[in-house]
Parts: C-alpha cells; structure tokens; sequence
C-alpha cells in the first residue's frame, strides 16, 4: 500500500504464538500446535507469502471427557509449519525491515505529529507517522504508561485482566508410545493440551517427542511454581491418561505468562486515530494463529480509512 514499515523485535526473531524450542535433534513446537485457514483471505495470504511453509497435519485429535471418554474432533484440516512452526513466520518475515533484539521501552511524540521510539540502552529510533504495537496487552499497557499515554493505557485494562497463562512442558521418549492418538485435549485438570509432535510431517525425531500444555486456570494459578514442579504435575497427568508409565529421556519447559484471553467479547483491534497509534495481535481474537491475521487486517482497514499522511 506504499507505506515503509520497519519492525522491532526484542527477541533474536519474529514469531511469538508460532514458538519453536531447540532440542538435540531438532526442535519441538512449544506454543502454537497447528492452525486451521477458514477463510479466504489468510488462505490467500499463506499462499503468497510463505508457500512452501506449511503443510496438513492429519493426526488423529480426541477430547477426553470427565467420565474417561474420548471423543474425536470435528473433521477439518489443520496445518503445521515444516520443518516446524516457526517456520511459517521466518517466512513471511523474509522481505521485512526487521531489527532484533530490540526491546522499545517509551514511545514520544514529536509537536510535529512524529512519533521516536526509546529502546531500553537509551537508542532513539524514528521518525515514524504512525506505531502498532503487537506485544501482549500487559506489556503493551506499561509501554503505553510508561510513555505518558495513560488514556490508552487503561483502555487495555480488561483485556490486561482476562489474560491466561500456559505452562508448556516437551518430553522426548526414547521409543514411540503407541498411543491411540496424536493429540489431546482435556476438559478438567491440571492438563488441557498433549500432542505428538513427531507425527507432524518434516520432523525426523529420534523417539518421540510429547508436547503437555497446562490447562489456562491451572496455569495461571501455577504461574510463580518451579519448573520442576510442573513437571512432576504434568508428567504425572500424561502418565495418567495415557495409561503409560515410560519415562522421558529429555525434558523441558516452558513458561506462557500471557497465552490467552478468557474474554471473548473483546474488539479485533485498537485504533487510537487522534494519535495514530494502533494496537493488534492474536490475544485479541481468541489466541488462534488466524486470528493474529484478522487482528491485523481489521487494524489496516481502520489505518486506511484514516490515513492522512503521504
């Protein structure tokens, strides 16, 4: 649409939800576990911009009931990135003007309308028309409040408030399971989440590695809790369910402090004309990978509606 846009990244590259942790043979996907393209737009959108990123994931996906029963998901086609999920956005990031490990601390604006932006080494970046911030609506409310912009800031307070943690354990096994499934979902526990990313195409893993995602409640109330801790409860669940007592020859966790919302009234996204300031991100519609593209989309609609610079 003819606007320059650079991006600031605090960690060493883009993909948040779309996390991936290394291990001795690979990596194992920590965040996201796959994700679903219901409508034509982000369909288009993969299709050109990240083509050869992705690709169907048919594991065979059950909900286990409070009584022991388990029910299959509904029919419907979920992709993975390949070789694993952080693939797809080091994809789309490959023409992008981005700067890693850069942490942006205070944004200013100019009497001019122009916004600088303050990293935390005291690094001043700019001069930008317009900012969008992405970063959960915690971080994105003291970024806000630390740079004076306290309307805006408490604009995002119950969105703040609803956010959910997840407590991500991976464990390798050193031969396969045999479980009647490849992924899980749970309806009370500590436990809301098990999958087997080895059965995701493109991933050569000696044994098997198992993904175990903490149930929102539990996380969150688990939030201060060791890793060690964790482990033993989510261990122990997965043995439980499974009907298996293998131990693991490799484990590791991971911490989500803002994983999802528990509202699911909240707006698409924010768009502060006045300062031309905007805020977006997959939080805001219901944590699923698409949803961060409806989010944005939502975002540019309004940003156009609105442009006044050239």
């Amino acid at each position: 649409m003819g606007v320059n846009v650079t991006l600031y990244e605090k960690s060493r590259g883009p993909g948040g939800r779309l996390a991936s942790k290394r291990v001795s043979d690979g990596a194992v996907d920590c965040g996201a576990q796959y994700f679903t393209i219901r409508t034509p737009g982000f369909r288009e959108f993969l299709a050109h911009y990240a083509p050869n990123s992705y690709r169907s994931w048919n594991g065979r996906l059950v909900r286990a009931t409070d009584r022991g029963d388990r029910t299959p998901f509904l029919a419907a086609e979920r992709f993975v990135g390949v070789p694993r999920m952080s693939a797809l956005s080091r994809a789309l990031s490959d023409t992008l003007d981005i700067r890693t490990s850069v942490r942006i601390t205070r944004l200013s604006k100019e009497d001019t309308g122009q916004w600088w932006l303050e990293d935390d080494h005291g690094s001043q970046h700019g001069e930008f028309d317009a900012v969008v911030v992405t970063a959960p609506p915690a971080q994105t409310q003291k970024l806000l409040r630390d740079s004076g912009l306290e309307a805006a800031a408490a604009r995002l307070e119950p969105l703040t408030a609803s956010m959910q943690a997840c407590w991500a354990v991976m464990a390798r096994f050193d031969s396969s399971l045999e479980l009647p499934f490849e992924g899980m979902e749970t309806q009370s526990g500590p436990l809301g989440w098990v999958a087997n990313d080895s059965s995701k195409p493109e991933r050569d893993h000696e044994g098997e590695w198992w993904v175990l995602h903490g149930a929102p409640q539990w996380s969150t109330e688990h939030a201060e809790a060791t890793p060690e801790e964790i482990k033993e409860v989510l261990l122990g669940e997965f043995c439980r369910l499974s009907h298996r007592e293998s131990v693991p020859v490799e484990v590791l966790t991971h911490r989500w402090l803002y994983a999802r919302s528990s509202d699911t009234r909240s707006q698409p996204s924010i768009w502060f004309q006045t300062d031309r300031l905007g805020v977006c991100g997959d939080w805001l519609q219901g944590g699923r990978v698409e949803g961060a593209f409806e989010s944005a989309e939502r975002l540019v609609a309004a940003i156009t509606l609105s442009r006044q610079w050239t």
